[in-house]
C-alpha cells in the first residue's frame, strides 16, 4: 500500500515540484514549491480528519495535495489535467491500486477553478486546502513591488486559516487583509471563481462555505 511518506520520498514527484515552481517563477506567480503542497496536504487530511473520514482516504488526500501542482512542470494552462495523468503514471509505477489512483488524479484533475468540481470528498477537501492558502510569504521577493494585482493582495494578507466549526456544518476561511496594501474588493476581483468553488466544495461535504475578512462575513 503507498503512503504518504512513499510519496514525499519519491524522488521522480519531487523533481517535478521543484521544476513546477521554477516554471511558475518565470512567468512571475506565487510560489507553488513544497511549503505549498505540503500544507495543502495536510490541510486536506485535517479537513477529511475533522468530518470523520477513514485514515486511508485521509492518506489519499495528503497523496493528491502534494502531487497536485505538478502539471504546472509542463504549463500553467490546464495544468491540473496534465497533473493528473503524470500522476496516474507515476503512482502506477509504483504500485498503487487502480481503484485509488482514480480518486487521488480525480482530484488533482479537478482541483483548479477553471476546470474543476468537487467529484468526490478529496477533490472537495483539495479544493478548499488549495484556495484557503493565501498568504505573504507566497510572493516572491522580486514582486513584491511590481503592483501586479495578484502579488499584491496575496501579500496584504497577513494570517489565513480555514476553520471548520463546532457543529461540523460550516468551514469559514478567515483572512485578516492590510488594506494599506490591498482593498477587500481587490481580492473579491482576483478570487471570486476560486470562492464560488470552495462553496461547491464545502456543499459536496455537507458544509456551509464562509469567508470571513478582518472579521467581517462576507460571504
Amino acid at each position: 500500500m503507498i503512503t504518504f511518506e512513499d510519496v514525499k520520498n519519491n524522488e521522480e514527484i519531487n523533481a517535478y515540484i521543484r521544476a513546477a515552481d521554477k516554471v511558475m517563477d518565470a512567468i512571475g506567480y506565487t510560489e507553488h514549491s513544497f511549503a505549498h503542497v505540503t500544507r495543502a496536504a495536510e490541510q486536506a487530511a485535517d479537513i477529511l480528519d475533522t468530518l470523520g473520514y477513514s485514515e486511508r482516504t485521509r492518506e489519499l488526500a495528503r497523496i493528491a495535495g502534494y502531487m497536485h501542482d505538478i502539471g504546472n512542470a509542463v504549463n500553467r494552462h490546464e495544468h491540473a489535467l496534465t497533473g493528473a495523468v503524470m500522476a496516474f503514471r507515476i503512482l502506477d509505477n509504483m504500485g498503487m491500486s487502480a481503484e485509488e489512483i482514480a480518486k487521488v488524479v480525480s482530484a488533482i484533475g479537478n482541483h483548479d477553478e477553471g476546470t474543476g468540481a468537487p467529484v468526490n470528498e478529496i477533490a472537495a477537501a483539495l479544493i478548499l486546502a488549495d484556495k484557503g492558502d493565501v498568504r505573504r510569504s507566497r510572493v516572491r521577493p522580486r514582486a513584491v513591488h511590481t503592483g501586479d494585482i495578484h502579488d499584491r493582495v496575496n501579500y496584504a494578507v497577513e494570517s489565513s486559516s480555514l476553520v471548520i466549526g463546532p457543529r461540523r456544518d460550516a468551514v469559514t476561511l478567515c483572512l485578516t487583509i492590510d488594506t494599506s496594501i490591498c482593498a477587500v474588493m481587490d481580492y473579491f476581483e482576483i478570487f471570486l471563481t476560486r470562492m464560488l468553488l470552495c462553496r461547491r466544495a464545502a456543499e459536496f461535504l455537507g458544509l456551509k462555505f464562509k469567508l470571513l475578512i478582518n472579521d467581517i462575513t462576507l460571504l
